[in-house]
């Protein structure tokens, strides 16, 4: 039994303070990497759901030869936009 006491082990490290600012640093890093990954991810989500609407419409009526598709540069233009806004959140 006196070994069990002798032995137990508090779970904690000394290191000096170099060693913790280095830690503590590592760790805002990752913190701050995550949160931009995350951001990212959240941009490339929004970019694919304004997209598929636009696909799944040019793939409608496969066998029509022509589409149309009034206004298209306007429109277009607007699209753009919704895209920079994505881009630039």
């Amino acid at each position: 039994m006196a070994d069990l006491y002798n032995d137990f082990d508090f779970g904690f490290t000394a290191v000096d303070e170099d060693e913790l600012n280095a830690v503590q640093e590592l760790a805002q890093q990752a913190t701050a990497t995550e949160q931009t990954a995350k951001n990212m991810e959240e941009k490339v989500n929004k970019i694919y759901n304004a997209i598929l609407p636009l696909l799944t419409n040019l793939k409608k009526n496969p066998e029509k030869e022509y589409i149309y598709w009034p206004k298209r540069t306007e429109k277009i233009e607007q699209f753009e936009d919704v895209l920079k806004a994505i881009l630039n959140s």
